[in-house]
């Protein structure tokens, strides 16, 4: 980052109208970017990859863990130094670090010009208007414009306004509901994300996400399917559907429930769409009738990331979790029974507050018995605001450390050994390039989300060039840690 900031382009012409985003977190925060990217090219601006060099930096922000959080207020103190070179510079920080800490920024970094919440995208044109229009008529660095929600980042999870009360952001790149056929259309690309419901009722009591993004609200199906149809005649192929808990879609919507495995249905039947993939589903909401959707919907890949968090039922209760050990371990032997071959992945949290070695060793076992084909493995951060934050018997850091360092060591031994018995087999890819490790083969990922860097066989007739975008069989030759070499096997 320090390289980026400080490297001087070497052409000497002034640049107007570019747009650099930075983003960390979840692929909600991906697709946030996205739709932040579609509102600034709709008022003239473009893309630029040298941050130097734009025009409008916006920094969107994640807060469901320390880390990503501390990157921020890194990456802001290295751009004061930059906007004083460049005063011009219009900065902005969004999402959820937006959403519960908007007034911090006003203290931490006066250099940024406008804080937007997660539920207030939509208003990044007029804001970056406003500032453009403050400093036609003001010298100094004006205080911050605030676009937040107080209903959202309230400091407590009491403070919710009624449901029906929050409504769902505008997109960009959407269907508009209220005038049929006029469409804003997004970038053609391989694979999109779209998502389906924001929010979470959940209340897990370690998790921030009921601040930053409120409670659940689901798009209605008929948006949804009329953007998937419309980035399948642009040639997308592959669709990651999006939520907080996306198998809760559906409970509140005003003309009924709509459950989401009916939403797949209709989904699976789109012209064009050749892959499905969701996350992150909850476990207590892992009906039977999904299972079987995953089951016979052809379209719908053979990969479910289901988040444990912990192996131990009194962690899991005291979290609010909704589910025990027994439970979890159920839904995955149904999904393997009724689709086999099917990847499973997870997340796990090291260190929640109070446990104890004996517990730890419990979400050992678990793992163990389990077998995931990998997971996202943190230690516990307190988040502000939740419950968990406020506990006294917070585990010490560096037990927390040590704990993550065996869950880490264990769990990659499962991977490698998972992986290297599907040596051998052919498994189908989506090509989506060439290899950004070794630029001779091309890359792409399997139906159960394995990365895959393949070669063409010595001979062989077709172009590397011809295979991308399409799905294509691949014999896996080595197996990795994080994916595999293969060989086209076409």
């Amino acid at each position: 980052m320090q390289e980026l900031l400080e490297k001087r382009s070497k052409e000497t012409e002034e640049v107007v109208g570019g747009y650099h985003i930075l983003t960390w977190g979840c692929q909600m925060n991906e697709e946030d970017s996205e739709q932040m990217g579609l509102f600034l090219e709709g008022m003239g601006y473009r893309p630029v990859e040298d941050m130097n060099r734009a025009e409008v930096i916006l920094l969107n922000t994640c807060s469901v863990r320390a880390k990503p959080e501390e990157k921020v207020w890194s990456v802001l103190g290295k751009l004061r130094h930059l906007k004083e070179r460049r005063p011009e510079i219009i900065l902005g920080v969004c999402g959820c670090m937006a959403q519960v800490r908007a007034e911090e920024f006003r203290e931490r970094a006066p250099h940024v010009d406008m804080v937007i919440g997660t539920g207030n995208i939509a208003m990044l044109p007029t804001l970056v208007q406003q500032v453009k229009q403050r400093r036609a008529q003001f010298s100094e660095q004006a205080a911050p414009l605030m676009a937040t929600s107080e209903s959202q980042g309230a400091a407590s999870l009491k403070n919710f306004v009624p449901l029906t009360a929050l409504a769902l952001p505008p997109r960009k790149g959407a269907v508009v509901t209220d005038v049929p056929k006029r469409v804003v259309e997004r970038k053609p690309k391989l694979k999109a994300h779209v998502p389906i419901m924001y929010g979470c009722d959940k209340f897990c009591t370690f998790c921030i996400v009921p601040l930053t993004r409120g409670r659940e609200r689901s798009r209605p199906p008929e948006e949804i399917v009329a953007e998937i149809e419309m980035l399948a005649r642009q040639g997308t192929k592959e669709v990651t559907l999006l939520g907080q808990t996306v198998n809760s879609y559906g409970k509140n919507l005003p003309g009924g429930k709509v459950p989401f495995y009916k939403l797949l249905e209709r989904i699976n039947a789109i012209p064009g769409i050749e892959r499905i993939r969701f996350t992150s589903p909850y476990p207590r909401d892992f009906s039977d009738e999904l299972i079987e959707a995953i089951a016979r919907l052809e379209h719908v890949c053979e990969h479910v990331h289901l988040p444990l968090q912990v192996g131990d039922d009194e962690l899991l209760a005291h979290m609010h979790r909704g589910y025990t050990v027994a439970q979890f371990c159920e839904i995955v032997d149904k999904l393997r029974a009724r689709v086999p071959g099917i990847a499973i992945t997870t997340d796990l949290m090291l260190g929640y507050p109070g446990e104890t070695e004996e517990q730890f060793e419990n979400t050992l076992r678990v793992v163990e018995k389990i077998r995931f084909d990998s997971a996202f493995m943190f230690a516990y951060s307190p988040r502000p605001g939740t419950k968990a934050a406020a506990m006294e018997n917070q585990v010490p850091r560096e037990v927390k450390i040590q704990r993550l360092n065996r869950l880490i060591a264990l769990q990659n031994r499962i991977t490698c050994e998972i992986n290297a018995q599907q040596v051998g087999q052919i498994q189908e890819v989506l090509v989506e390039g060439f290899s950004r490790k070794d630029p001779s083969k091309l890359s792409g990922y399997t139906r159960t989300l394995k990365l895959v860097h393949f070669s063409m066989p010595p001979g062989s007739p077709r172009s590397p060039q011809s295979l991308i975008g399409r799905l294509v069989p691949v014999r896996l030759t080595e197996a990795h840690l994080t994916g595999f070499t293969g060989e086209f096997a076409g």
